[in-house]
């Protein structure tokens, strides 16, 4: 979505017409999700996706055909059980309902997509209400931004914010996810995660690529300068190099919150347990360590013995990651980002959770 929002805000300021497709709503098994967008462009060029396959590519003709025709922000619906599922194998029995927007008056959308692509940058959450239905007299296509705090931020509608556009906006703190209410989509953008990898070992390095991947914002601590290096770490915004106790020391008093989150994967047992020792009583939102329940235990005892309550050890993560047999280095990573992403997203780690969130998302 940055990079999106990057090129968006870019071709307005030049003057270019464009078609914003977002979407909007999902019901079942579908290949993107609400909040997925799409740029088209005259030339039938597109940055983004929807998902592929015949739905994006009817999208992409009805994009044009509007822009061609100077027409109105129209709501589109596409069933995958149906042709738009058999043509290219996207039989997920799902529902994805897109907003096909031209973005004709760049004095209103310029403006708007400057704030939108500002919020996402800082990371600190915002969400999108957008009008799918004309339900209480605002046009199909209206978008209000609010900031982390609920805050009016932006608006692409003329005149006041419709209370039911209020109604139904909930705290960014709750980790809402996307929904729809009396024809209002409420789009959450959680706030950016900041990842500390303490340990830019064979393990720190493949977390670091695919939590990068997946949206966090990387840090890496080590005193080796050859693992704390740009080439082991091309997507990291910092690289710690020096004493690993030292360096934690400055981080817990500066930069540690709810949307910082640690991991400990140094080479050893004794730099683990430094590192732990630093972190455990922060308030960082996820703190996990790597090694056997042995490791573990020794480590444990040895901090309660220097007066870290055992309380807060009890919230540590270790070992971290989700238990689905790892045995290789890319199966740890694996492992360890996906439970981030469920801590992330979901607020939890716990697997009963999990299990009802994905139900009800598969529900028709």
């Amino acid at each position: 979505m940055r990079d999106l929002l990057a090129e968006l805000t870019t071709v307005l300021n030049q003057g270019q017409d464009c078609v914003y497709c977002s979407v909007v709503e999902t019901r079942g098994s579908t290949p993107q999700k609400a909040g997925a967008a799409m740029l088209v462009f005259p030339d039938g060029g597109q940055r983004g996706t929807l998902g592929g396959g015949c739905v994006e590519a009817e999208v992409k003709q009805r994009a044009l055909g509007l822009l061609a025709a100077r027409g109105l922000p129209e709501v589109a619906t596409f069933c995958l059980d149906d042709n738009y599922g058999w043509d290219d194998g996207l039989i997920c029995g799902g529902r994805m309902t897109m907003l096909v927007e031209p973005l004709s008056n760049r004095q209103i959308a310029g403006p708007y997509y400057q704030r939108f692509h500002e919020l996402v940058e800082q990371g600190q959450g915002c969400t999108e209400a957008v009008i799918i239905k004309d339900e209480f007299g605002a046009s199909v296509g209206n978008r209000y931004l609010f900031d982390a705090a609920g805050q009016l931020a932006a608006q692409t509608g003329e005149g006041l914010v419709p209370p039911e556009v209020f109604r139904h906006l909930a705290p960014l703190a709750k980790r809402p996810g996307t929904a729809t209410h009396h024809g209002i989509a409420y789009l959450p953008i959680l706030p950016r995660i900041t990842l500390y990898i303490v340990g830019g070992g064979h393990v720190g390095q493949a977390v670091g690529r695919l939590a990068a991947e997946a949206g966090f914002e990387i840090c890496v601590l080590d005193d080796r300068e050859r693992y704390a290096s740009r080439e082991r770490f091309p997507a990291a915004r910092q690289l710690l190099l020096g004493d690993i106790g030292a360096n934690l020391k400055k981080i817990v008093q500066q930069d540690i919150n709810s949307s910082t989150y640690c991991i400990i994967v140094t080479r050893g047992h004794a730099h683990d347990e430094e590192a732990l020792y630093h972190l455990a009583v922060t308030n960082a939102g996820y703190l996990g360590m790597i090694g056997s329940r042995r490791k573990i235990k020794l480590i444990y005892e040895d901090l309660i013995a220097k007066g870290i309550p055992a309380a807060a050890l009890d919230r540590v993560h270790a070992p971290l990651g989700f238990d689905i047999g790892s045995q290789t280095v890319p199966e740890i990573a694996i492992s360890i980002v996906a439970e981030l992403i469920a801590c992330r997203n979901l607020g939890t780690t716990d697997l009963s959770v999990r299990v009802r969130v994905q139900a009800e998302n598969l529900q028709p």
